[in-house]
């Protein structure tokens, strides 16, 4: 059983990640943090993650191509991409690549949490409380 949902936080920019971990931190979530794709895909081999934050614009590897990789193995967990700049092709792409969601930037942290808790009752049958 899930006890407690470990979430990975991938963005560039230092604050907002900032900002969203400690979010998510004070609504009782394991958090890690990755600053680019490149660093989200290595902490995803290493961790038990059970839901992907990612960011679509970063250096290195952008949000997209974190989903496209991980879209490869059924083992992945499950991704919402998160962008300031969103259209209805990105969002079809996000979709295809199986992005459990897609979010606009900024994101209310309220609304960051619902959809979390909505990935984890999907995916994992796990609601706040069941821990």
């Amino acid at each position: 059983m899930l006890e407690i949902p470990n979430l990975l936080v991938t963005d560039d920019d230092v604050a907002f990640r900032q900002v969203v971990c400690e979010g998510l931190l004070r609504r009782g979530f394991h958090v890690t943090e990755a600053g680019d794709g490149e660093e989200a895909l290595d902490v995803m081999q290493r961790d038990e993650i059970h839901v992907a934050l990612v960011d679509l614009h970063m250096p290195r590897l952008t949000g997209m191509e974190v989903i496209r990789r991980l879209a490869e193995s059924p083992e992945s967990p499950p991704c919402v991409l998160m962008s300031a700049e969103l259209d209805d092709r990105v969002r079809a792409e996000a979709k295809r690549m199986r992005a459990f969601d897609v979010l606009s930037k900024p994101v209310r942290m309220q609304h960051l949490a619902d959809v979390i808790g909505h990935v984890l009752e999907s995916v994992y049958d796990w609601r706040p409380g069941d821990e």
